[in-house]
C-alpha cells in the first residue's frame, strides 16, 4: 500500500465540498485504501478538476501545528430510511464511501436485503446492515448519529399534489416517530417531498414526543445549491470547484431563490441571465423528468446532493470548525418559522444561521423573496395542520 496518494481517479470524483484542503489523513483514494491522502485544489468532476472524494474525504482542520496530519476514525452510524428506492440506493453507495462511517443501516419496507448485500462487497470501512419493515425499524435506529429520510413516493401521472402530500406526510410522520423513540439525539435529514411541509411535520412530531431540537432537524435543499453552482459555472465558464451560490427560501418552485448576486467568486449577470438562471434552477427537477420521458425523476443528482450534506454533518460531528451548508431549518431570518439559508454546522447541529446573505440583495432578489413567502407559509402551515389533525383524530378514537 502506498504511503501517500493524491486523489485524481474517476472512482472518487464528486466535488461535494467547495474547497478541498491540503491536510492529509487516513482515508481512501478512489476505491483503494491508502494510509495518507492529500488533495489537489485543481482536481474536478469526472476529470482532474472537481472530486467526489473531495467530499467523501472530510475537511478536518487540525488544531496542531501546521503540517501535522489528522487521522479521523470511522466512528459514526448512519441510517437511510427508504434505502431500496431510486434515491436511497445511490445515496447508500455514496455514504458507503465515507471514511467517517462505521455502520450503514439500510431500512425499507421491501427489497433492502439485496441492496445491503451488494453494498457490503465494497471495500470501504463501514459495515452494512439491513432492516426490513416496521418490526425492524427500532433496531435500525438505535445508536445512530445521522438519519437520512428519502422514503416516500414521487409524483406519478394522475396523482394530485394532495395525493402526494398525504402519502409522504404519513410516511415521514411514522418514521420520525420511530427516530424520536430510538435516537432522539441524531441529526435528522429530511429529503422526502414536499420538504417545505415534511420538515414542519417532523418538527411537530418531535415536539409531541418531547425531544425536538431545532438545531438537529434539517430539510435537505443541497440539490438547489448543487444545481445553482453547476449552471452558473457553465454559464460563466468558471472552474466548478470554485463556485458557491447560496440558495434561500424553500425547496419547491418559486420558493427556491438562488442569490446570484452573492455568487463566489464575484461575477456579474445581466438581467436576462439572472432571470434565465433563476427560472432554470427553480424548474430543474422538471428538466430531468422531461429528459427521462416519464421513466423517473432526479434521483441521482438528489442522492449526490444528499451525500454531500451527510458528509458535511459527519465532518461537523468530527470537529471540523469550517462546515457551512444551505438547509431548510427553524429560523428567525424572516417572519416564517422555517427558512432555507446558509448555516454553520457543529457537533451539536446548527451553530449559527448566516444572515449576511440576505443583506444587500438586488431589487430582483428582494422582490422574489417577498413573492415566495406566501407560498412557503402555506406549505409550512399545511404540514403543521396535518400533524394536529392526526393527533386530534387519534385522541377521538
Amino acid at each position: 500500500m502506498a504511503s501517500a496518494v493524491t486523489i485524481s481517479s474517476v472512482g472518487a470524483q464528486a466535488g461535494l465540498i467547495s474547497k478541498p484542503r491540503n491536510h492529509g489523513f487516513t482515508s481512501y483514494s478512489g476505491l483503494k485504501a491508502a494510509s495518507s491522502v492529500s488533495f489537489e485544489s485543481g482536481s474536478s468532476f469526472l476529470g482532474r478538476n472537481a472530486s467526489l472524494r473531495a467530499s467523501v474525504a472530510p475537511r478536518i482542520v487540525p488544531k496542531a501545528k501546521s503540517g501535522s496530519q489528522i487521522s479521523p476514525e470511522a466512528l459514526y452510524k448512519v441510517a437511510v430510511l427508504g434505502a431500496a428506492g431510486g434515491i436511497g440506493q445511490p445515496l447508500g453507495l455514496l455514504i458507503k464511501m465515507s471514511p467517517l462511517v462505521s455502520e450503514l443501516h439500510l431500512y425499507d419496507i421491501a427489497n433492502v436485503k439485496g441492496v445491503a448485500a451488494d453494498l457490503s462487497h465494497c471495500n470501504t470501512p463501514s459495515q452494512v446492515l439491513d432492516f426490513t419493515g416496521p418490526s425492524e425499524l427500532a433496531n435500525c435506529l438505535k445508536g445512530v448519529d445521522v438519519v437520512v429520510i428519502p422514503a416516500g413516493v414521487p409524483r406519478k401521472p394522475g396523482m394530485t399534489r394532495d395525493d402526494l402530500f398525504n402519502i409522504n406526510a404519513s410516511i415521514v410522520k411514522s418514521l420520525v416517530e420511530a427516530v424520536a423513540d430510538n435516537c432522539p439525539e441524531a441529526f435528522i435529514h429530511i429529503i422526502s417531498n414536499p420538504v417545505n411541509s415534511t420538515v414542519p411535520i417532523a418538527a411537530e412530531v418531535l415536539k409531541q414526543k418531547g425531544v425536538y431540537n431545532p438545531k438537529k432537524l434539517f430539510g435537505v435543499t443541497t440539490l438547489d445549491v448543487v444545481r445553482a453552482n453547476t449552471f452558473v459555472a457553465q454559464k460563466k465558464n468558471l472552474k466548478l470547484i470554485d463556485v458557491d451560490v447560496p440558495v434561500v427560501g424553500g425547496h419547491a418552485g418559486i420558493t427556491i431563490l438562488p442569490l446570484l448576486s452573492k455568487t463566489r467568486p464575484s461575477v456579474t449577470f445581466t438581467d436576462e441571465e439572472t432571470e434565465q438562471l433563476t427560472k432554470r434552477i427553480q424548474n430543474a427537477g422538471t428538466e430531468v423528468v422531461e429528459a427521462k420521458a416519464g421513466a423517473g425523476s432526479a434521483t441521482l443528482s438528489m442522492a449526490y446532493a444528499a451525500a454531500r450534506f451527510v458528509e458535511s454533518s459527519l465532518r461537523a460531528l468530527a470537529g471540523d470548525p469550517d462546515v457551512y451548508e444551505c438547509t431548510f431549518v427553524q429560523s428567525e431570518l424572516t417572519e416564517l418559522p422555517f427558512f432555507a439559508s446558509r448555516v454553520k454546522l457543529g457537533k451539536n447541529g446548527v451553530e449559527s444561521i448566516i444572515s449576511a446573505d440576505l443583506e444587500g440583495v438586488t431589487e430582483y432578489e428582494a422582490k422574489a423573496l417577498e413573492a415566495l413567502k406566501s407560498e412557503l407559509k402555506a406549505s409550512i402551515e399545511k404540514g403543521i395542520e396535518f400533524v394536529h389533525k392526526q393527533q386530534t383524530a387519534a385522541a377521538s378514537v
